[in-house]
Parts: structure tokens; C-alpha cells; sequence
């Protein structure tokens, strides 16, 4: 795509494609910040109630780290680092050329859980873990969008064939 100067277009926001994606994002960040809001107001840091028997446990965890509790202590590098993430995931997102559904909604995931645990740094300074399995580090609903966004784009990048213009159905 040229413009009569040789020069490249911008590429084009098309907001109608990706709304379903944008929905996508905000349910994540919404049942996200709701499960977390209910374990704060019904358990106290470091309570736990049993479920599934010794297996899963739902706690109170705030995890001033990253994910399986590294980087403790790294408060604004995370925060920095999220806020670029989320920053270039969603111009990515808006960007993205219409390739396949899988890839946006991937990326739909990782933002959602990504806008989900930073409104808990920028809020608490900690984010509330609380899905406690035995021999398993404590998560929560965002840090799962986060792994099955990802494990859909690497699905999405190895697995899946890639639609071309070629392989496209005709239009009516």
C-alpha cells in the first residue's frame, strides 16, 4: 500500500472488527477484579477455605512479585513493564491485519489478564492471588487469561494454517 509519494499509508484502526475482542479483554478484567474483590472481602491474608479436597484450595495471597512469586521486590519495574505491555498490546491488537480470529483473540486473553493484575499494583502495590493448588504456586483468574492467551497464540502460530487471500472463501 503506497500513497502517490512513495510513501506508506497508515495502517487503518478497524474498532468494528476488533470489538468482539475488546469484549473479550474487559469480561477478562471484570470476573478478574470481581473474584478478587469477593476473596478480599471474605478472607483474611493467608485464610484458605478447602476445595476439591487437599488437592485445590481457595487463599488470600497478595503477591508483591510476578508470577510463582519471582521478582519479589521489583514493584515498578513490574508496573512499568505492564503498563508497556498493555500499551503495545492493544496498539498491536488494533493493528492487527486480519489473519485468522485466533491471533486476536490471544492477544485479547494476555490483555485482559495484563489490564487485570496492573489495576491491582497501581491500586494495592500487591496482586491478589487465590486459586492455591498443592505443589503449585497461587494465581489467579488474569494470570490464566495471561497462559491460555499465550498457549492460543503459540497454537495459533504452530498449529493453525495461516488464511491467506488465496485460500479465503470467495465473496458473494
Amino acid at each position: 500500500m503506497s500513497t502517490t509519494l512513495g510513501l506508506r499509508a497508515r495502517p487503518r484502526v478497524d474498532f468494528f472488527r476488533m470489538a468482539p475482542f475488546l469484549v473479550v479483554s474487559a469480561v477478562v478484567v471484570a470476573l478478574d477484579q470481581a473474584t478478587k474483590v469477593f476473596i478480599r472481602a471474605n478472607l483474611e491474608e493467608g485464610e484458605w477455605w478447602p476445595f476439591l479436597g487437599t488437592a485445590l484450595r481457595i487463599s488470600h495471597v497478595e503477591n508483591p512479585g510476578a508470577a510463582f512469586g519471582i521478582l519479589q521486590g521489583a514493584g515498578t519495574f513490574l508496573l512499568v513493564f505492564t503498563v508497556i505491555g498493555v500499551v503495545a498490546l492493544s496498539a498491536y491488537l488494533l493493528l492487527l491485519p486480519e489473519t485468522s480470529r485466533w491471533y486476536p483473540f490471544g492477544l485479547a486473553l494476555v490483555l485482559g489478564g495484563a489490564v487485570g493484575n496492573l489495576i491491582d499494583r497501581v491500586s494495592k502495590g500487591t496482586v491478589t492471588d487465590f486459586i492455591d493448588p498443592a505443589y503449585y504456586p497461587a494465581f489467579n483468574l488474569a494470570d490464566s487469561a495471561i497462559f491460555l492467551g499465550v498457549s492460543t497464540l503459540i497454537v495459533a502460530s504452530f498449529v493453525l494454517p495461516e488464511r491467506s487471500e488465496a485460500s479465503a472463501p470467495p465473496e458473494a
